[in-house]
């Protein structure tokens, strides 16, 4: 074997590789491909579905069997459609996904994470993510969160000889370690495998719609036995249907009663419109690590913002030296040049060495690394060396807070409130005294000078923010840095004249914190521990949070929002808690993630409408024809065909339309409240135009069904067109080619023939028509009336709460389009 400090050789890591011993653990960011074709097939429905579609094949009815047909294509658009934005996203996960420094051959290369092998010699450092199980090598402790393991948040030191489990993060600290396990043998790797399956995001949404399958589930079998039996007493009772062979149409009939009321393509809907959402993201180079969070996207009502990375590039650049007091300032400059020789401990310890540079640093006595807890880090050097004592490094308000000295407080204050990332070097002529640096900075320290970093805003900064004033998205920003610093970036990009709250003042107690979260919008000199606290506090004042970050501090924070987004320049520990990355770092992009979010729910709302209004009525008319013992007004191929035309092709156009609003909750509520009087009405029409052919008209029973298709083709295409509203030049499309097929279904040989269907008499056609026109009236009725506002809220639609206009985009491109179900 090579030296330890080589690493492996190639042909070391060639010979482990090649015995299947690499860190290859379940990656997938979405369902496999056959969990695909389960969720999209091998449903209770579809099982209902085929079940009467090979009865009516055996019966030779394959005419009236079209609705399996129609389920066959319903499951293919969804199996291709999610597999789509599968391969999309996993493609994008493959480039995104953890990679770890390592030393082979004696030289460090960078290699995914999938590509380490036993006793690769790993180099750490703060940010990096653990792959795989490590012991840690001699050299100075890391500071580690387990949390992703164990649950517990503190930071775990790690010395010498100590094991790093694979999922942990590296918080502080830099060093080498070499790798004990890989792949199955690791201690996450169940951990993995089950945190990177595709998860659905538990929704109000979908909720609603369990409800809505379980009730019809409840429902479907004494309904069917009703009707089945309604259909045989129709043709002369049982034993007469059976032994004259008339119980064929019959079964025909309870088969069509079934089909309607299975909204079969609500959920294809709904999994359609996600899949898409992560599509068109992901083109966007935004990585969506699960489908459903799409779905999280439209209720967001609070944005919390990690100033650096986000509203800043993120790149830190030295600024200036500036003298701290009046003490003589010897020594300072190999301090500092110690501090910058380590560029990859951090951003600022890279711009340090970029201004100070050095070829072999003063060699320490003891140190202190960096912790965003403690916000110092210190080095100690042997007395007579050429900067002797212990040199502290961190935070004006913490370091300072052990000297005496209000003449350097003043210079950092008014460096900080410039905007400037002020950090001030104090010294110590002893060690630090024994104990835990969580204790705190002894007395003493004398502050010798202030360091000033730079960081760019990002140019889209001000007109995104500004977006998300307009379109009624609170943003919060929450930052490590100093509170002046923060206001003055914040006054640079437009967002607020105040100055921002002081972290380290935030109450204990919870309900004044959410008080302070929801009247404060900047906080700064905050801990990754207290970014967690205010999102928590957020929430539960019942607000749907998204987080955006790129460092480790907010690695907390981005697991407990509703939403995490990381940045490109995240570290990958960032990255593996985010449910979404902007892979190319661009601010601007958020708007269209949330534009993505708005328009999949508002157009799930939308036909949501349609669908469930077509369950009503379908229910209605099965349950009243078998209580009645009434002939079925359709035929399965009467209804397919209207189907077909009414809802499935329409619905399929208008789930993938542009434009959305904010979510509102109730969606249930608000659908029910539209689709059962809406379906009543549609019922109560259908049976009266029936009833009226078959018993008051005299005329035939193909006759007395035409006239119901007629009559039903004409209510149910008003439904669309309200759920439809506002209308633009696509949807009059759609809704014109909606017409125009019900015309030609009547009207061509070839399908009158095959669907059974003709102009009824004169006579039957007008009844159909006026009857028609009032059920078109009073569903126009329940739709204005269901639109009414409630108490509180100005609001104007059936769908979600409407909000202001975004005048920056064109046609279908705003979220803040007054798109959403019926909204006029």
């Amino acid at each position: 074997m090579s030296h330890p400090r080589d690493g492996l050789s190639t042909a070391e890591v060639r010979e482990r590789t090649a015995a299947g011993r690499v860190n290859s653990v379940p990656t997938a960011t979405s369902r496999s491909a056959w969990e695909i074709v389960q969720a999209n097939v091998f449903t209770l429905f579809n099982g209902v579905v085929g079940g009467c579609f090979i009865l009516l094949l055996v019966l030779g009815q394959w005419r009236d069997a079209l609705f399996g047909l129609s389920a066959i294509s319903n499951s293919l658009i969804g199996i291709i459609q999610e597999y789509r934005a599968k391969r999309s996203l996993d493609q994008l996960a493959i480039l995104q996904a953890a990679r770890n420094t390592v030393v082979r051959n004696g030289a460090r290369e960078v290699v995914s994470s999938d590509e380490l092998v036993p006793d690769d010699l790993v180099v750490l450092n703060a940010g990096d993510q653990v792959t795989a199980d490590l012991e840690l090598l001699g050299g100075a402790p890391l500071e580690v969160d387990e949390s992703l393991l164990t649950g517990e948040s503190e930071p775990v030191p790690k010395a010498g000889g100590a094991v790093l489990l694979s999922g942990s993060l590296i918080l502080t600290g830099s060093g080498r370690a070499r790798v004990l396990r890989v792949g199955p043998d690791t201690f996450a790797y169940r951990l993995a495998a089950e945190a990177r399956r595709f998860s659905l995001v538990r929704s109000e949404i979908r909720r609603g719609l369990e409800k809505v399958f379980t009730v019809i589930t409840w429902l479907l079998l004494p309904t069917a036995l009703l009707l089945t039996n309604a259909q045989m007493q129709d043709q002369g009772g049982w034993a007469g249907a059976m032994g004259s062979g008339r119980w064929i149409p019959a079964v025909v009939g309870a088969v069509a009663g079934i089909m309607a009321m299975i909204p079969l393509g609500l959920l294809l809907m709904t999994s359609v419109a996600f899949a898409v959402g992560g599509l068109r993201l992901a083109r966007q180079k935004v990585l969506v690590q699960e489908l459903a969070a799409v779905e999280v996207l439209a209720r967001v009502d609070v944005l919390c913002l990690d100033k650096t990375g986000t509203l800043s590039s993120g790149s830190v650049v030295f600024d200036a030296v500036h003298e701290a007091g009046t003490v003589p300032a010897s020594g300072w400059r190999p301090a500092v040049e110690w501090f910058g020789a380590n560029a990859e401990a951090s951003s600022t310890a890279a711009a340090i060495g970029a201004a100070f540079p050095v070829r072999v640093p003063l060699q320490e006595q003891d140190s202190v690394p960096f912790s965003s807890a403690r916000k110092w880090s210190s080095v100690t050097f042997a007395p007579g060396s050429a900067a002797s004592g212990t040199w502290v490094l961190g935070a004006p308000d913490t370091v300072l807070g052990s000297a005496d000295s209000a003449d350097a407080h003043a210079r950092a204050a008014a460096l900080a409130s410039t905007g400037l990332r002020t950090l001030v070097l104090a010294h110590l002529p002893a060690p630090l005294p024994p104990g835990p640096a969580e204790a705190g900075l002894p007395t003493g320290l004398v502050p010798v000078m202030l360091l000033t970093f730079r960081e760019s805003i990002r140019r889209d900064a001000a007109s995104t923010l500004d977006y998300f004033r307009r379109q009624g998205v609170t943003v919060k920003i929450i930052s490590g840095d100093d509170p002046r610093t923060v206001a003055a970036l914040a006054r640079g990009v437009g967002f607020g004249t105040g100055v921002a709250y002081d972290a380290r003042t935030l109450p204990r107690d919870p309900l004044l914190l959410e008080e302070t979260v929801e009247s404060q919008s900047l906080f700064g000199s905050v801990t990754p521990s207290q970014k967690r606290d205010l999102i928590q506090a957020l929430k539960r004042r019942g607000h749907t949070v998204a987080m955006t970050g790129d460092g480790v501090n907010d690695v907390l924070a981005l697991k407990d929002a509703d939403l995490g987004i990381a940045m490109d320049s995240a570290s990958p520990a960032t990255k593996a808690v985010a449910r979404m990355v902007l892979l190319d770092g661009r601010f601007e992009r958020l708007p269209a993630v949330v534009d993505e979010g708005r328009r999949a729910i508002s157009n799930i709302e939308r036909v949501s409408l349609v669908f469930l209004s077509k369950t009503v009525y379908a229910t209605v008319i099965s349950v009243v024809t078998g209580v009645l013992l009434l002939a079925f007004p359709f035929l399965p191929r009467q209804l397919s065909a209207l189907d077909g035309l009414t809802i499935g092709l329409p619905a399929f156009f208008l789930a993938l339309q542009p434009g959305g609003q904010r979510y509102a909750p109730g969606f249930l509520r608000r659908a029910l409240a539209f689709a059962v009087p809406a379906g009543i009405c549609t019922a109560l029409c259908v049976l009266a135009v029936s009833a009226y052919g078959q018993l008051w008209g005299g005329h035939s029973l193909e006759s007395a069904q035409s006239a119901a298709t007629v009559t039903l083709g004409l209510v149910a295409a008003w439904i669309l067109v309200m759920a439809s509203r506002p209308l633009n030049r696509i949807k009059v499309l759609i809704l014109a080619g909606m017409y125009a097929g019900l015309v030609l279904l009547f009207s061509v040989p070839l399908t009158q023939d095959f669907f059974r269907v003709e102009w009824p008499p004169a006579g039957l056609l007008a009844v159909s028509v006026a009857v028609a026109l009032a059920g078109c009236l009073a569903i126009e009725l329940v739709g204005r009336l269901t639109r009414r506002p409630p108490a509180g809220h100005g609001r104007t639609g059936l769908g979600p709460l409407p909000l202001e206009p975004d005048s920056s985009k064109g046609d279908g491109g705003s979220a803040g389009q007054r798109d959403g179900p019926a909204s006029t």
